[in-house]
């Protein structure tokens, strides 16, 4: 598509400050080509309605993306203390996957072998190189770093710096913190969480918290039950 000619509005699910990030990257993204227009933020913070952060208006709730059958969207939201509110609103909205668009900063570097899924948001410095599988609504925060084979679940987080040796697997919905290191063949459960600055050399179980060099059990992760009875 020829730089500049934008098809649809893309709007972004939440305005918080990794909605704000993907914001950015989408409008770096615009200039490269990509087949929409930044519209806004939604939120439902009712003091957010009718503002503008960072030069983006707040259109209303996250239900007025339900008034705009030909928007594309992304959810960027998602706490470490409440990872799983990407997968309440996807829920929540119940929209096709064809609504859901991906975000990629064009400072981002993938592979041709490289498969993302719908929802999904990369920013700046990420790099996937080859044969990785990305999948729907994951948040790849600036400097992940995934190398070959890995495959990333549904809704995952990786923050920034994370570095994944070849061949992992990270579960849905997993939390990976700032600088986490993970072993070549490691398993990562869903729903899991990895502290920052971890060293992970083995498989980490699904719904624990691990943390640490090298990253040991520290206690169930924050998440539901009713989630965890998805994976058990």
């Amino acid at each position: 598509m020829t730089p500049g000619v934008h098809e649809e509005e893309l709007i972004i699910v939440g305005a918080g400050g990794f909605s704000r990030e993907a914001a950015e990257a989408a409008r770096a993204a615009e200039g490269t080509g990509a087949p929409w227009r930044l519209a806004g933020f939604v939120d439902d913070a009712e003091h957010l309605a009718g503002t503008t952060i960072d030069g983006v208006r707040v259109l209303g709730p996250v239900d007025h993306v339900l008034t705009r059958p030909g928007a594309v969207l992304v959810v960027g939201v998602g706490r470490p203390d409440n990872y799983t509110t990407r997968l309440r609103i996807v829920e929540h909205l119940a929209l096709p996957a064809a609504r859901y668009t991906t975000i990629v900063h064009p400072a981002a570097s993938f592979g041709e072998s490289t498969i993302v899924g719908p929802g999904s948001v990369a920013l700046a410095g990420v790099v996937a190189t080859a044969a990785v599988r990305i999948g729907a609504h994951v948040a790849l925060m600036p400097g992940a770093v995934l190398t070959h084979d890995n495959v990333i679940g549904d809704y995952a987080t990786l923050a920034s710096g994370v570095k994944l040796g070849g061949g992992v697997h990270v579960g849905a919905g997993a939390y990976l913190g700032a600088g986490v290191i993970v072993r070549e063949n490691v398993t990562i459960g869903p729903w899991a969480m990895v502290g920052m600055g971890s060293i992970v050399t083995r498989d980490v179980p699904a719904g624990e918290l691990w943390m640490g060099s090298p990253a040991r059990f520290h206690r169930p992760a924050p998440v539901s039950a009713s989630v965890l009875e998805r994976v058990s």
